[in-house]
């Protein structure tokens, strides 16, 4: 947390240090190292490095900007940055060329620089400035590739021996003994096992995201078989809500929502057939290798037959409905943004690397050229991708979708289109040539000059939006039959064709009429790299200095053996897919069973679970790392079969107890000597309430709310799109993972619990106890209509008999309340203190009446209880789990 004003101005005047000092202590996140190190490095090295450089002949203005202190100590003029105040900062009045006097760049070498990057600029400075450079470090030193590649994650998985540990009665697998054989080569031994009704809580937040029901309590505490807890596991595994459970974990890391981000949210309103495809394949225990190949490859692999070839296309929405500036104005930047993205996403999900660090310079840490960073680029440039969005000025990139096979019936977010409705907009394009220019399928006019620079502002503005309405109506016909029967359609890829003399020469306006069956086609849609083709390598990762051509290829640091060959009609994407999932990959088991180990203990045997590079953390148990991951893949790479095997050790099922010795040695609890307390993330607290108010419903529903509204802007125009205000106040029965989520707009009971960020690979969300979260229970029409729902039940379930007041069943009622909300029964101190609270209940101050609990109106009565339900919500209690 960030000091305040007078905290801070008194520790700089007593302890006579430079403003920067503090800044620079607080530690910054990944994603805030991602940001500058895509976005602020390089424009610095290039733009400013020559004048504002230790390695500068000569130094201006006593600035330098190569290491974190010389920004922030900033030159003669004072501080170049203040973090977190654009006012204070002179870096920002420079780029912005406000002041002639010192405006930089200077027009000599380049002059101002653009409005996206000096938007950069203000968002680092806003978010604090984050900046790894070392204060004593004036040059970033040459990395040491022959070190880098002798790192832990890049050598091949062993198979090392199971130990034997001195207690050889406590460990119930072999899991347990690689765990305790660490924990006794420290002096320590674990704690006690967790009592069966709190271990019940546990395992079903954790495999269905649901408490369990006072009846599944029951049974559990009555079943004494050895095997009861196992039976338990089974069940939850097989149950439909296991893949509503790891099927949004995985969403996290496949960075899913339903709009596009950056400078122009637009919906996209096909992204819940991936989220669905997730969830199925979770439930289906879809072995994880096949789930990788569908997601990068699914449209270049085979199908037994129509449902599997439509599964597999709707699998490569992973590659699809990543954030995309679509007002990007050059075809170029667009087509390599996306790339970029992509690369991103595929080395971060899936590796634990953060290859696109390699787009401008070779990777500063860890052994990825920026030559092979090319070559995965080649691959992802040779892939079209299929996100949607109806066209118009705002949105220069829209594009097809893909069409899954009609045999299938599949379900659809819209209704069918009437011949009426469809004569309509049939007319309404008709009337819209008048207003669109001839270019682009307008009517050409006697005597008018068409020319944009020809028209008068108002005639302009006409024009922009014929374009747009014309946009959505073309894009709304195409995605019915004929008949008026809606297509089912999926964001996905596909390759691009392979070069030809017909294609490669291929103008603006021949695109546009092959891309769009001959129609008018929209301005800036034009792609830069219509074929498959290798990439060239982009100094500085700049769009207007492409070198030589790099050919399509892989990570050499990850092939420890021969990659498969690409073939130069194809994208490569196949390819990529099955040398991700070889046997000889060293990283692709080891993080998906350190994200499963993540998701149930609370932090992985890697604690970077994003980042396996060298700027990551290094395993806690070496050993058990690579002997988990050596079984996944032995056994069939098999989800359910890994989440078995880890909640039956025993390291599972232990307590949260403290012990003294083993925190003193271990604070952060790495070696598992005890069950961390963790708290639940929003999905669970929301579902939690709705399961405990008896509400909740478990049908899924049929697309999502962002499907229905249909394409257009987040927000945007009257009767175009969904507004912000519908996403943020989603309401419904449904799981949370139903919700509509689109970027930068997510519904308040997600967002207040630190719900992933969308636009990013979020393997860990960040766990916060912060007051919005009390607030947000104490005042949410949410939670208050759960708690009357709580009370209701209880109410319901333990009558009172004619005016039976607030002591009728007293209970019976509150030990109802306790299960449903705790899993556990009250003690006497919560009896008592729920007593009390019920006799000093407002309604009695208002009426005078200081007796005990007896004859209320109804009406005192379930609003005494409400008022209780919703104050068990709202403990720590509810939100955790021991």
């Amino acid at each position: 947390m960030k000091l305040s004003t007078l905290l801070r101005t008194a520790l700089l005047t007593l302890l006579a240090l430079p403003a920067w000092t503090l800044d620079a202590v607080e530690k910054p996140t990944p994603e805030q190292l991602d940001f500058f190190e895509k976005k602020i490095r390089p424009v610095l090295a290039e733009h400013c490095y020559k004048c504002h450089a230790e390695t500068a002949e000569k130094i201006r203005g006593g600035l330098v900007l190569d290491t974190r202190e010389g920004i922030r100590r900033g030159g003669d003029n004072g501080p170049a940055v203040v973090p977190g105040d654009l006012q204070e900062s002179l870096l920002i009045e420079a780029v912005q060329h406000t002041n002639k006097d010192f405006a930089m760049p200077p027009e000599k070498e380049g002059g101002k620089l653009s409005d996206a990057v000096i938007k950069d600029f203000e968002a680092w400075i806003q978010m604090g400035a984050p900046d790894p450079r070392d204060g004593t470090a004036k040059v970033v030193a040459k990395y040491d590739d022959a070190a880098a590649r002798k790192w832990w994650s890049f050598q091949a998985i062993a198979r090392p021996p199971v130990p034997t540990p001195k207690d050889a009665a406590w460990p119930k697998s072999d899991i347990d003994r690689f765990l305790l054989h660490a924990l006794e080569t420290k002096g320590l031994q674990p704690v006690a096992d967790a009592d069966r009704a709190t271990l019940l809580r546990r395992v079903h937040f954790d495999l269905i995201g649901l408490p369990p029901t006072p009846q599944e309590i029951d049974t559990f505490l009555q079943d004494q078989a050895p095997d009861a807890f196992a039976k338990v596991v089974d069940r939850l595994l097989a149950a439909p809500q296991f893949g509503e459970r790891w099927g949004r974990h995985w969403l996290d890391v496949a960075r899913y929502a339903e709009s596009s981000g950056k400078d122009v949210n637009v919906a996209f309103p096909h992204a819940w057939r991936y989220r669905d495809y997730v969830i199925g394949a979770f439930n289906a225990d879809k072995p994880y290798d096949q789930f990788i190949e569908e997601q990068v490859a699914g449209d270049l692999l085979p199908a037994k037959d129509d449902l599997d070839k439509a599964q597999k296309l709707i699998a490569t929405g992973f590659l699809a409905l990543g954030p995309k500036g679509l007002n990007e104005q050059n075809p170029r930047q667009f087509a390599l943004d996306v790339a970029d993205e992509q690369i991103d996403t595929v080395s971060q999900a899936m590796l634990g690397l953060t290859v696109a660090c390699a787009r401008c310079h070779d990777h500063k840490f860890d052994p990825i050229p920026q030559r092979e960073y090319y070559a995965l680029a080649g691959i992802f440039l040779s892939t079209e991708s299929r996100h949607g969005t109806a066209p118009g000025i705002q949105n220069r990139h829209a594009s097809e979708l893909l069409e899954l096979p009609k045999s299938l019936a599949l379900p659809v977010a819209v209704e069918p289109l009437t011949a009426e409705r469809r004569a309509e907009l049939e007319e309404q394009l008709d009337r819209l040539k008048d207003d669109l220019p001839p270019g682009l399928g307008g009517r050409a006019k006697p005597g008018v000059d068409s020319r944009p620079g020809g028209a008068t502002g108002a005639d302009q503005l006409k024009r922009l939006r014929a374009v747009g309405e014309t946009g959505a109506i073309r894009t709304a016909l195409k995605s019915y039959e004929a008949d008026g029967t809606p297509k089912a359609l999926a964001m996905g890829v596909q390759d691009r064709p392979a070069p030809s003399r017909s294609s490669s020469g291929l103008g603006f306006r021949e695109q546009m009429r092959t891309r769009f069956g001959g129609g008018a086609g929209f301005p800036g849609m034009m792609t830069a790299f219509p074929t498959i083709t290798d990439s060239p390598l982009f100094a500085r990762g700049e769009v207007d200095k492409a070198g030589d051509k790099v050919p399509r290829g892989f990570p050499s640091v990850l092939s420890l053996s021969t990659p498969p060959p690409i073939p130069a009609t194809g994208s490569g994407r196949r390819e990529l897919a099955e040398w991700l999932v070889a046997p000889t990959n060293p990283l692709t088991a080891r993080v998906m069973v350190n994200r499963a180990w993540h998701w149930l203990f609370g932090q992985g045997l890697v604690g970077s679970v994003d980042n396996f590079g060298t700027t990551g953390l290094q395993p806690s148990n070496p050993a058990l790392l690579d002997h988990l991951a050596g079984g996944f893949v032995r056994d069939g790479w098999s989800v359910k079969r890994l989440l078995r095997d880890l909640v039956l050790s025993r390291a599972y099922q232990l307590s949260s107890a403290h012990d003294a010795k083993c925190f003193a040695a271990d604070p952060g609890n790495t070696l598992l000597w005890r069950m961390s307390k963790r708290r639940l993330d929003a999905e669970c607290v929301r579902d939690a309430m709705l399961a405990a108010s008896g509400q909740l419903e478990l049908t899924p529903p049929i697309a999502s709310l962002i499907a229905r509204a249909g394409d257009g802007p987040i927000g945007g125009p009257r009767l175009r799109g969904v507004s912000e205000e519908a996403i943020v106040h989603a309401g419904g029965k449904m799981r949370s993972v139903y919700l509509p989520v689109a970027r930068d707009v997510v519904p308040d009971a997600l967002a207040v619990f630190d719900f992933a960020e969308t636009s990013l690979v979020t393997g860990a969300r960040e766990t916060t106890n912060v007051p919005s979260q009390a607030l947000y229970l104490l005042n949410s029409t949410f939670v208050s209509m759960q708690a009357q729902g709580l009370a209701d039940r209880v109410l319901t379930g333990h009558p009172g008999g004619p005016n039976a007041g607030m002591g009728a069943n007293f209970d019976q009622r509150l030990a109802s309340a306790y299960w449903l909300v705790f899993a556990r029964a009250p003690d006497a101190v919560e009896r008592q203190a729920a007593a009390d609270f019920f006799r000093r209940f407002p309604a009695n101050w208002k009426k005078g009446d200081t007796a005990p609990m007896g004859l209320r109106d109804a009406s005192d009565v379930k609003a005494a209880w409400t008022s209780l339900c919703r104050a068990l919500f709202a403990s720590a209690e509810f939100r955790y789990l021991n």
